[in-house]
């Protein structure tokens, strides 16, 4: 049987344009000089915007020293194996990406890919956090009224997620996507609890804290401190806080002293002099 032979050309541009990863061509002058649609996608900006401004600028403050030391060893025949950095979005939220880069240096351009391992970042970043909580003391156990069930955090002093990262379906990371909306949409604002969640995630409170255990391995309660702790740090960043007690009440935390303390065994960074 003959195969039909398909233009070489065509057929690689065809991967480039579909291709979810993030495929690129950067200058050794620093900037873009061609991109496929799911790098715009993944950080938000226009392809015009992409190509305008040096990619470094696109890159998290605290990474682009590290990122321009790796630029570096590129330009001196060195490829670049799963490098990890952080991108910010025009929106202003953080992207993980692990970048295989190769130099072409008769072209003076690297071919570049990216994947987007943002959310595995996420669940090593939950997993520390709920490592932590567990050994941290607490002003009071918190419960959960589950249809006559309780649930409490103290139930549970150390759990394993059912699934590794590389098992994490497509469908679950846009469920915890949803979710982390759901509860940033709601702290601070009204007295956020699980079956609040659950109603707004369309399922029961039973369902609401397998799939969280199962996806992530901690319990709805735990799942809710990260993300407003997470939540501290961006406010911080914004630079609107003056006290401990604004932060703490603005991500929903009742205690601004608990809050601290838990904030500094997290972070190993002490709120009072971030402000």
């Amino acid at each position: 049987m003959n195969k039909q032979e398909i233009p070489p050309i065509f057929d690689l541009e065809y991967f480039f344009e579909l291709s979810p990863d993030l495929l690129c061509i950067a200058g050794y002058d620093g900037y873009f000089k061609k991109i496929n649609p799911a790098v715009s996608k993944t950080l938000g900006y226009t392809n015009q915007e992409l190509f305008s401004k040096p990619i470094d600028s696109f890159v998290h403050h605290e990474d682009r020293e590290i990122t321009a030391k790796k630029r570096e060893n590129i330009k001196k025949d060195s490829p670049l194996l799963n490098f990890e950095n952080r991108y910010v979005t025009k929106t202003g939220d953080i992207v993980w990406l692990s970048w295989t880069s190769i130099p072409v240096k008769t072209q003076q351009v690297v071919f570049a890919i990216a994947k987007n391992i943002t959310y595995k970042k996420k669940l090593e970043e939950y997993r520390r956090i709920s490592y932590i909580l567990n050994s941290t003391a607490e002003p009071k156990n918190i419960t959960v009224q589950n249809t006559g069930i309780l649930i409490s955090d103290n139930d549970m002093a150390v759990v394993t997620a059912d699934k590794t990262d590389n098992e994490i379906s497509p469908a679950d990371l846009a469920w915890l996507a949803d979710l982390e909306t759901q509860v940033r949409k709601y702290t601070g604002k009204i007295d956020l609890t699980i079956s609040l969640l659950s109603s707004e995630m369309a399922m029961s409170e039973r369902q609401l804290y397998r799939r969280i255990k199962n996806i992530v391995g901690i319990t709805p309660n735990k799942y809710i401190r990260i993300i407003r702790l997470q939540m501290a740090r961006e406010a911080i960043g914004t630079g609107k806080y003056r006290t401990v007690a604004e932060v703490s009440y603005a991500v929903g935390f009742e205690t601004p002293t608990y809050f601290s303390k838990l904030f500094k065994e997290i972070y190993c960074l002490d709120v009072g002099e971030l402000l």
